[in-house]
């Protein structure tokens, strides 16, 4: 089983700096070397511009870490699931993981980003600034320059196993498994007999499946594993696929 995640909008700097720096090759998926060296040239000279803030289309509170984007290469870098923080991640709580938990979250789980494509949950990283609806010259809309380039990477990475999708549509779209092995991971919100969609809730859902998935002491393999698990916290419907959507797992609070 793959469980794919988005990244968060914010990023957090390692609080301590044990000298290692980025390392594209080091990556999860190094094959991917040479794009992400061409999307983080990119990102270095244009956040380096004067219309940086509306290229990057960020708020004028965030400048500064656009010109941190600068010095990507010279940056401290910490384990992937160190740096992202936010509500799905937090969720998560990857630091109270164990040994074996952590190694199988390195196996099994990928985030994607508009800067390395996708990255391992330990690869280490520094903290930058970049979404994947992001257009970055000569390279176009990020979106679907990783959909070229992740297609027969991840096709290879994937196989015929089970993926647990937690992106958002963005995301989602850079790379797309066959919908017959997708699960998709939706959260619904009830109130007053009405399901609702609310972002913090649904980001916070996926976050917290995903560590309960990784917690689990059999390692899920099929929807129905899937379903076993989340079914210990929320009250679960599936949706199956009709050969072109991915199956849907809702999950209702």
């Amino acid at each position: 089983m793959q469980i794919f995640l988005p990244p968060s909008e914010g990023k957090t700097p390692p609080a301590h700096d044990d000298g290692a720096r980025l390392d594209l090759q080091a990556l999860t998926l190094p094959e991917l070397g040479s794009p992400r060296a061409q999307v983080l040239h990119a990102l270095v000279r244009v956040s380096a511009q004067e219309d940086a803030q509306q290229i990057l289309k960020v708020g004028a509170k965030v400048m500064a870490e656009v010109e941190a984007n600068t010095r990507l290469t010279e940056a401290p870098t910490a384990a992937a699931w160190q740096i992202y923080t936010g509500v799905l991640f937090d969720a998560l709580d990857a630091g109270s993981l164990s040994g074996a938990q952590l190694h199988r979250a390195e196996r099994q789980v990928l985030i994607f980003s508009g800067l390395f494509g996708a990255t391992g949950f330990t690869d280490r990283i520094p903290a930058y600034r970049l979404a994947m609806d992001v257009a970055l010259d000569p390279l176009g809309r990020l979106a679907s320059y990783w959909k070229k380039e992740l297609a027969a990477t991840m096709a290879d990475r994937v196989g015929d196993q089970l993926v647990v999708d937690c992106r958002s549509a963005t995301y989602a779209n850079a790379f797309k498994p066959a919908a017959q092995q997708t699960l998709m991971v939706n959260n619904f919100t009830v109130k007053d007999g009405q399901r609702k969609v609310v972002t913090h809730f649904a980001k916070h859902a996926r976050g917290e499946l995903t560590g309960m998935l990784l917690r689990a002491e059999a390692e899920p393999q099929t929807i129905d594993d899937v379903v076993a698990v989340a079914s210990q916290r929320w009250t679960v419907e599936i949706r199956e696929s009709d050969g072109k959507k991915p199956h849907q797992l809702d999950l209702i609070s």
